[in-house]
């Protein structure tokens, strides 16, 4: 029990670490996520990761929220066997991650209207702006690169696992054509993706 207490305190520590200093959305999020749950604690593989993130585009809602809501519930579910405990893990991480997106909007919204046109906060956004951008390619490449460390020194590989064959570039080339010049509806391209999936696997 100790054992599971510590385990739920790390999850939810490690996953408000991540809520707080994650700025542009759930693809900036994703780099943090897996540095923290594949290196840093080793909770998951780079492959079951990978499955996650996929799971998590594919269901509403944010995919920051919803990679936690999946981690916490493999990673709990997986240390103790249990379905009920996996689900505390779920909440657990979802709570964690969205709690300091919360408070800092609370706080925002009291004094945006007072600070934005401040020096020093049009400093900060500056800033922050070409990060996010760098987080979102930085997840990007982190589904595709293997990082492991010997004596401090990194060395890279291909996941394999995480390059995809024709039929997924196919698909891929479709869904941005029908996005970008026919102006299908999105959620049309999703049903429409899926369908391709089952015609094609």
């Amino acid at each position: 029990m100790t054992d599971t207490l510590l385990l739920l305190l790390s999850l939810a520590g490690t996953f408000f670490v991540i809520g707080l200093f994650t700025f542009g959305g759930g693809y900036a999020m994703l780099s943090l996520i897996q540095t923290q749950v594949v290196t840093a604690h080793g909770w998951l593989t780079e492959s079951a990761f990978t499955d996650i993130v996929a799971i998590s585009q594919m269901t509403p809602g944010p995919i920051g929220i919803n990679t936690a809501t999946y981690v916490g519930y493999d990673v709990l579910s997986g240390a103790t066997g249990s379905h009920l405990l996996g689900i505390l893990g779920s909440a657990t991480a979802t709570l964690a991650i969205s709690l300091p997106s919360f408070l800092v909007m609370l706080l925002i919204v009291r004094f945006y209207t007072r600070f934005r046109n401040n020096a020093l906060f049009e400093g900060v956004m500056a800033g922050i702006r070409p990060t996010v951008v760098g987080l979102i390619a930085a997840a990007a490449v982190l589904l595709v690169i293997s990082t492991s460390w010997t004596a401090g020194v990194p060395s890279f590989s291909i996941v394999k696992e995480n390059i995809t064959d024709w039929k997924s570039w196919l698909i891929l080339g479709a869904a941005f054509a029908g996005a970008r010049f026919a102006r299908i509806n999105p959620i049309l391209l999703i049903i429409l993706g899926a369908i391709a999936g089952i015609l094609l696997w």
